[in-house]
């Protein structure tokens, strides 16, 4: 969302209300709680311990201790198990998410955080990471990057089979297009689904 342009606040108190003065009073409540804009996304998730904080909290539950957030989060980063993770581990993520990492999900409105009970949990305006956020595993690519490569498959199947090579100028171009439009077509229901089980919120 772009940020909208402010001017001098103006109050109908001092009996200059009217057009001209609601004109030039800046954004209304309503556009002020209309969540945060698309560069205070950006910034929010441009860091992985803060996307990491938001995909755990929507793979266990809305609402978790900052505790078992950071365990979790080290485990992660170590590449070991829970129970393997050590206590300067542990420490290290935790002080980084209080001091840093929590506060600024909270400031853009994603997470409730309350550093006194050690509490966070996610908002309402989580659900505008489904925008922005591509929830994926380490062992998963982007859904952009598959696409692009299943394209330049494809293309290169049709352009063997145009220039005559052995076998691909055997199957008909008929059987070729049916063939990628049921490749395009899986693809975007595993997609759609995927998108469905990794929404936030």
């Amino acid at each position: 969302m772009t940020p909208q342009p402010t001017g001098p606040e103006v109050s109908l108190a001092d009996g200059e209300g009217g057009p001209r003065a609601e004109d030039d009073a800046g954004p209304s409540r309503a556009e002020d709680d209309a969540g945060p804009s698309r560069d205070e996304v950006f910034t929010a998730l441009s860091n992985a311990r803060r996307r990491n904080v938001i995909k755990y909290l929507k793979r266990n539950g809305s609402e978790a201790r900052v505790r078992d957030i950071a365990e979790q989060l080290a485990a992660w980063e170590n590449d070991v198990g829970i129970n393997e993770v050590t206590y300067k581990q542990r420490k290290r993520v935790y002080t980084a998410l209080h001091q840093s990492h929590l506060p600024k999900l909270a400031a853009s409105g994603f997470i409730d955080y309350e550093p006194d009970r050690g509490l966070v949990s996610l908002t309402e305006e989580s659900r505008q990471l489904e925008v922005y956020l591509e929830v994926v595993s380490e062992n998963e690519i982007l859904w952009g990057e598959y696409y692009v490569g299943l394209a330049v498959v494809c293309g290169l199947l049709a352009a063997a089979a145009w220039a005559g090579t052995v076998p691909f100028d055997a199957v008909s171009g008929y059987t070729y297009a049916v063939l990628f439009a049921v490749l395009f077509g899986i693809s975007g229901i595993v997609h759609r689904t995927s998108t469905r089980r990794n929404r936030v919120g």
